[in-house]
């Protein structure tokens, strides 16, 4: 085994003493690894013209799991040596009992690399950051005189991480990510409005700190809040709607994404549970999950067990045929892993996660979606929601919404939450938009207490009857 691919930690665990422990540790079971991790990262944020906050975090540690059959055993440690390594053998064979599994095949390898390996903390020196948060705060407050409040974040990390099979198989990726985002609150007549916007993936700092590309977030976050300045309460009932493209992606994330992940799905708590292979969304409604696009937020090279990250299709003009998978999951359901092992860290065990998760474009302009629209909402922006896995029910809130009469678009609304179920919602859709897009880089998605960097998209969506919930009848 080359000691080059371990570099980041050989100076604290010989390469050779660690395989013969997770040997150790794995007798016997049906899949095991080591995962190392050094993560460095930081955050800077600016509220109403102050420094608001400025940290720097540092973490590093390995986690050992052995796995048989639905059992997995896992210790991990900030400590990386070899005394350490041998405590958490004793705690991984737990699981392993006297053994007799089958050793699962390695992952395949790959020489793709998705993102660069240059750590974007590095691009930009502390005074330049804290300058170009000033420079944000003091260009949102000379575009509009209503502007009260500027809040503006800059964030960034450096993930080193090495996987280490029982066959000897080493895996390495370096990922880094960035992102910027940006809050703004206007006032008029007493009245209180607020817009947001930002960004980011797996590339610098640089990009993201020049004024070419913060200056357009700024006008559109602040063209948000204009928008709410003058919005009107949101109707409430049944209605017909029509999501934006893009970020209101986060709707499908949640409310069908979730109840296609695979270990939901092995133990029957999904609403799409048992149904592969059936119609389950309205003809020409595709979905993906697709690990493999180039700098986006929440692309992998390789997942958290070593596997390549993949492009999966999950449904194909409304039929069931995928699940994201993780090793575990998929050799329990007799099929091939799918890239999606993902965990928060060292400390975590990985599952099955969503990676970039997008329906494909349809054929339809989006103004003929609206224009379908007898009464009903056009929602532009999303905000925070709540679903229910194994029911697919969701509830979500409008950042950005608007009521449409005989195909016209009127008055702002704000309040307006849609109210359905994934699964009854698939189904419902009566037209798909030709303008796919992907959203600009700043979901985090949360599962069993682990959080991780995803992407979402999709185009423009009709929907025929989603509960709305608003504040007049």
């Amino acid at each position: 085994m080359s000691d080059d691919p371990f570099r980041p930690f050989e100076t604290m665990l010989d390469p050779d003493r660690a395989l013969a422990l997770l040997r150790e540790a794995t007798a016997g079971a049906d899949d095991g690894e080591l995962f190392l991790e050094r993560r460095r990262s930081e955050a800077l944020s600016l509220d109403d013209g102050r420094i608001k906050t400025a940290s720097f975090d540092a973490s590093e540690g390995f986690g050992l799991r052995a796995v048989r059959g639905e059992t997995a055993g896992y210790a991990h440690s900030t400590t990386i040596d070899e005394h350490a390594l041998k405590r958490a053998v004793a705690t991984a064979r737990l699981a392993v009992g006297d053994g007799g599994g089958t050793m699962a095949a390695a992952p395949a390898g790959t020489n793709r690399k998705l993102y660069t390996d240059e750590n974007p903390m590095a691009q930009a020196s502390f005074p330049v950051k804290i300058d170009v948060l000033r420079d944000i705060d003091d260009f949102a407050r000379g575009l509009d005189k209503r502007v009260v409040q500027v809040s503006a974040s800059l964030a960034a990390s450096h993930q080193e991480v090495v996987i280490l099979r029982p066959e000897g198989m080493l895996v390495t990726d370096t990922r880094p990510m960035s992102r910027l985002y940006i809050s703004v609150i206007v006032e008029e007549n007493g009245r209180r409005e607020s817009g947001a916007m930002g960004g980011g993936g797996r590339a610098g700092l640089t990009g993201l700190i020049t004024p070419e590309h913060w200056q357009p977030v700024v006008q559109e976050a602040l063209r948000i809040a204009l928008v709410n300045l003058q919005a009107e309460p949101a109707p409430a009932g049944v209605l017909d709607v029509v999501l934006g493209p893009g970020w209101p992606g986060i709707l499908l994330h949640e409310a069908i994404g979730h109840g296609l992940e695979g270990d939901f799905n092995r133990k029957g708590s999904s609403a799409f549970a048992g149904l592969m292979g059936q119609q389950i969304a309205a003809s020409g409604v595709t979905v993906l999950d697709d690990g493999t696009i180039p700098d986006r937020r929440g692309s992998i090279t390789v997942d958290d067990e070593g596997t390549p990250s993949g492009k999966n299709t999950l449904i194909e003009d409304g039929v069931l045929v995928g699940y994201v998978q993780d090793r575990q999951n998929a050799r329990l359901m007799g099929v091939a892993p799918t890239g999606n092992g993902r965990r928060e860290s060292f400390a975590h065990a990985p599952m099955p996660r969503m990676t970039n998760t997008y329906m494909l474009a349809g054929d339809t302009p989006p103004d003929a979606l609206v224009a379908d629209l007898k009464d009903g909402i056009y929602a532009v922006g999303f905000g925070g929601g709540q679903v229910d896995i194994t029911n697919g029910k969701f509830v979500f809130s409008c950042t950005e919404a608007y009521r449409v009469k005989n195909g016209v678009v009127g008055a702002p609304v704000k309040g307006a939450t849609l109210i359905g179920d994934g699964a009854t919602a698939l189904k419902q859709i009566r037209g798909v938009g030709n303008d796919l897009e992907l959203d600009p880089g700043i979901g985090n998605c949360g599962k069993a207490g682990q959080w991780v960097p995803v992407g979402v998209g999709q185009p423009s969506l009709l929907i025929g009857g989603l509960t709305v919930g608003g504040a007049a009848t």
